[in-house]
């Protein structure tokens, strides 16, 4: 199999290479089998982008559950939680849950259609 990259390409090629202490051609050969494999799913910069978002947002609603929850656990009064908060500790579990499926959505996306 012959592949073939213009210069910019190329360098780019092997940095990565040389990076990971292999000669270009292994790399983009251990490359090419991770993609066949689907143990590596190419994705452009700007789905990346969009993942690294999506995680970072998934980790901020977890710990906005968590505080809101501990804050929550007896109430004001000691009495229970109040019911406006039970709401808003309701409200991020929902969100938690809409991110958590649009992440899912966006990586199977990712994914080759056979």
């Amino acid at each position: 199999m012959n592949l073939s990259f213009n210069d910019a390409e190329l360098e780019v090629v092997r940095l990565a290479a040389e990076g990971e202490g292999m000669s270009p051609g292994s790399w983009a050969g251990r490359q090419v089998m991770a993609v066949a494999q689907h143990v590596l799913v190419p994705v452009s910069r700007d789905a990346g982008d969009v993942l690294r978002e999506l995680v970072q947002a998934r980790v901020h609603l977890r710990e906005t559950v968590t505080a809101l929850r501990a804050l929550t656990a007896t109430g004001a009064s000691g009495a229970g939680v109040p019911v406006p908060a039970a709401t808003v500790v309701e409200e991020a579990l929902k969100a938690v849950a809409r991110v958590d499926a649009a992440t899912v959505q966006v990586m199977r996306e990712r994914r080759p259609r056979s």
